[in-house]
């Protein structure tokens, strides 16, 4: 037992598996999804497995070898030019690096006296990203949770018992004729946020859908009328969720304006900043989030945009002690009934988690190491090339773009000459499916106006505006061969 342990063996573990990886770094071929049939691979992972049930298993080098190879082929493969479908991003090496530290050394960061170091961070990389955010130094708030998802939820769950003071104990207040407290949304926000409500005890007749422009952004003409009609049907709109960088379009809803309109209304605003948040470091994008300093929260997962391993998402609070406003438990066991200059930093008592990684730790570092500019170049560049390929799309007779791109999502469609509007749908549907399985690009696919489109998320700096032209020319193949077997 002592050697599984033991500091013997780690050496060659780690050599081992860093050899795996940096052949994976090193290889740029165009590569996708490696597909593999569900029992298939369950028969080559249970093949890797010791035999012996009653000992300890010798170690064997092969063996982990062999599962090291086997995650890594069957993951999706981020680092590739070919890889277009999804927000999370291949890492910034280093960050892995810190991540293995922290597995390895293991300090839950819920609590300082468990994570020293990771609590400093956290408010070290508070005071830095908010010089973009603009709030007023000591004043503002920030803990870091697992993913964007959880940070909508726990803040609309502060919101919510800002708003109801007496939700937590006593329940709804929505008996007795009393306002039934309600979310606004965008028409496109993020599923996690209606799965917040529904958590929150919000029904779907309490989420007050507002109206999307043309771009596919809030509307805050339209959303005041909508906000005035859900007060006279006796609901109580506490917070409004707005977007930077909506999932399907990458949309940057309008906060300057939204951000007015919520503070007029006495409307709690939170921004679903998950993906966009980001372009907050670059001095060239961070017009997109003009008036994220009315926000009243945001979510930034950095696990996107700035490129370190998941999950890391910070959940920033304008005012301090509106982040103590979630949560209304007491546990002797881990909260301190006398407060001192070491549990300042606890976190514990303003997230979900009790026991949760230290996952600022790869973030600041990389912030330490390289500094701001090393996320702004990438995430320029990341822009730069859509917008790029935008153009190209619009020299395609035989494609259409859906939007103008506004960050580093891009959808469109392939309409060949003799295809007709009813078969549109199917088409994108099929060109996403057949290209997933061959396995040499990694797409993804959204509805918009529900119409199925095609859909290309730039988080690779390796991918060229060369890869995407060639992309274009599998989409036509694979086209042509669905038209040739649907015949």
């Amino acid at each position: 037992m002592a050697s599984a342990f033991g500091a013997e063996l780690f050496r060659a573990n780690t050599e081992t598996v860093l050899g795996r990886l940096e052949s994976h770094l090193s290889d740029s071929s165009i590569r996708g999804l490696d597909l593999i049939d569900p029992e298939t691979l369950t028969q080559a992972a249970r093949a890797l497995m010791a035999a012996e049930r009653d000992e300890i298993a010798p170690f064997d080098e092969k063996r982990l070898d062999g599962i090291v190879d086997l995650y890594v082929r069957t993951g999706i493969q981020v680092h590739s030019p070919g890889y277009m479908g999804r927000q999370f991003s291949g890492v910034v090496p280093l960050g892995g690096v810190v991540d293995f530290v922290s597995s390895v050394v293991n300090q839950p960061s819920s609590f300082y006296e468990a994570g020293q170091l990771p609590s400093v961070a956290e408010r070290i990389m508070a005071e830095e990203l908010n010089r973009f955010i603009g709030w007023e130094p000591g004043s503002f708030a920030m803990v870091t949770t697992s993913g964007g998802s959880l940070a909508n939820l726990t803040a609309l769950l502060a919101a919510r018992n800002k708003a109801f003071p007496d939700f937590w104990s006593s329940g709804s207040p929505g008996a007795d004729g009393a306002p039934r407290p309600a979310v606004a949304v965008g028409a496109d926000v993020h599923y996690s946020v209606s799965r917040a409500a529904g958590i929150l005890g919000i029904g779907e007749s309490q989420i007050v859908r507002l109206p999307l422009d043309r771009e596919q952004r809030i509307c805050p003409e339209r959303a005041r009328g909508a906000l005035e009609a859900a007060e006279r049907q006796g609901l109580k709109v506490f917070a409004l969720v707005a977007s930077a960088g909506t999932t399907s379009v990458g949309a940057f809803d309008p906060l300057d304006e939204l951000g007015d309109l919520a503070r007029e209304l006495g409307i709690w605003l939170h921004v679903d900043g998950a993906h966009g948040a980001g372009l907050l470091v670059s001095d060239k994008l961070r017009h997109k989030l003009r008036g994220i300093e009315k926000a009243d929260s945001l979510a930034w997962d950095a696990h996107k945009m700035m490129f370190v391993p998941a999950p890391c998402t910070l959940l920033f609070y304008r005012n301090k002690e509106d982040s103590d406003g979630a949560f209304q438990q007491h546990a002797s066991y881990v909260f301190d009934e006398e407060p001192d200059r070491y549990t300042e930093l606890d976190s514990g008592g303003r997230n979900f988690e009790c026991t949760k990684r230290p996952m600022i730790m790869p973030l600041w570092t990389l912030w330490s190491v390289y500094g701001r500019a090393l996320f702004a170049e990438k995430i320029e560049y990341l822009c730069e090339l859509t917008e790029e390929i935008h153009g190209i799309l619009l020299e395609e007779p035989d494609f259409e773009t859906v939007h103008r791109p506004e960050a580093n999502i891009l959808c469109f469609r392939h309409r060949p000459a003799d295809l007709s509007d009813e078969h549109v749908h199917r088409l994108q549907v099929a060109i996403r499916n057949r290209i997933k399985i061959q396995g040499n690009f990694f797409i993804s696919k959204v509805n918009v106006d529900g119409v199925a489109a095609l859909r290309v998320v730039m988080m690779n700096h390796r991918i060229t505006a060369e890869n995407f032209r060639m992309l274009l020319g599998e989409i036509r193949r694979v086209a042509a061969e669905l038209s040739a077997a649907a015949r």
